[in-house]
């Protein structure tokens, strides 16, 4: 018994060593009994992502992040290890979002499961993201609101500023001057509707003759709106009528005829032409007056003596 007792005590010591070992790690997340298959990503900025953050697809943890690093090349950027404890596939094109995983601005990456056909391999690096943190959000969300705050106060300076100025002493003497004239004219207003309403009440007999006069004439108008409708078709065919003759052709041979007869009474007062020599020269007028003169002495002896002009023979 004496020879069990250092190995039993041996066989506890290790299985202390090993439990602690196990829930350490099972504490951290990890799990020792299954395979582990580690991706990377790298960011500028992982906004507050730390070691034994949960790694989740579709809400669900499948796994950490198991260290954070700067890149070997020394360019700023910061590589993440993920550590999938959960044989899922994983599409090559798939993507690493950081993300907050509550109000307090825990972080969290999300796996956005791609389409690609072809699977993600151990230790292969996948696209990496970072979603807007809840701060930016706010910002981006209260930033509007706080520009048309800028706006609403700027606008109510203006109208201070405005007020200050309507209730300036001269200003209010301006104002007090502008009330005095919209009173004086409501008062004019009124009188000339006194008035108004006097001549009517004046000229009420003569306003409802006028209006008799007028409803009489209604009366009239459409117990001849047969002849007003005749007239209006002649008056339309006379206008189509008109429309139709050469109004343009006859205006132009009056103007010739009128250029001719001018033409040829300027020749007249010219003395051009018998009527002209008439009218110009009283010697054509003295003969033809001595030619009918002696045509008449002529015929008035052909009456009184016919037998020298005309001789009767029987045989």
């Amino acid at each position: 018994m004496k020879h069990y007792k250092p190995i039993l005590i041996g066989l506890t010591f290790i299985l202390a060593v090993f439990l602690f070992f196990w829930g350490y790690n099972y504490l951290k997340g990890k799990n020792v009994f299954k395979k582990e298959v580690k991706f990377y990503a790298i960011y500028e900025n992982v906004s507050g992502l730390t070691v034994a953050n949960p790694v989740m697809i579709n809400g669900l943890r499948i796994g950490q992040v198991s260290n954070i690093t700067f890149a070997p090349d020394m360019s700023g950027d910061i590589v993440v290890e993920l550590v999938l404890y959960k044989n899922f596939p994983i599409a090559k094109n798939s993507v690493a979002m950081i993300f907050s995983s509550d109000l307090m601005g825990s972080k969290s990456i999300d796996l956005r499961l791609g389409d690609d056909t072809e699977l993600a391999e151990h230790g292969d690096t996948l696209t990496s993201n970072s979603e807007a943190s809840l701060r930016d959000e706010v910002n981006a969300q209260v930033q509007p609101i706080k520009i048309k705050a800028e706006n609403l106060l700027s606008s109510i300076d203006s109208l201070v500023v405005a007020i200050q100025i309507i209730f300036d002493e001269s200003a209010r003497e301006n104002l007090t001057k502008s009330f005095d004239n919209i009173s004086q004219t409501f008062s004019n207003l009124e009188s000339t509707t006194s008035n108004i309403d006097t001549l009517v009440t004046q000229e009420a007999i003569r306003i409802s003759s006028i209006l008799l006069y007028i409803d009489s004439i209604s009366y009239t108008l459409m117990q001849n709106r047969d002849n007003i409708t005749s007239l209006i078709t002649n008056l339309e065919t006379f206008s189509d009528t008109l429309a139709k003759t050469d109004i343009t052709g006859t205006f132009e041979k009056a103007n010739r005829s009128l250029a001719e007869l001018e033409m040829i009474l300027t020749q007249i007062n010219e003395g051009q032409g018998s009527l002209g020599m008439l009218m110009h020269n009283d010697t054509l007028y003295i003969e033809i007056e001595k030619s009918a003169e002696e045509l008449n002495k002529l015929l008035q002896d052909i009456r009184e003596n016919p037998k020298r002009y005309v001789k009767f023979s029987l045989f």
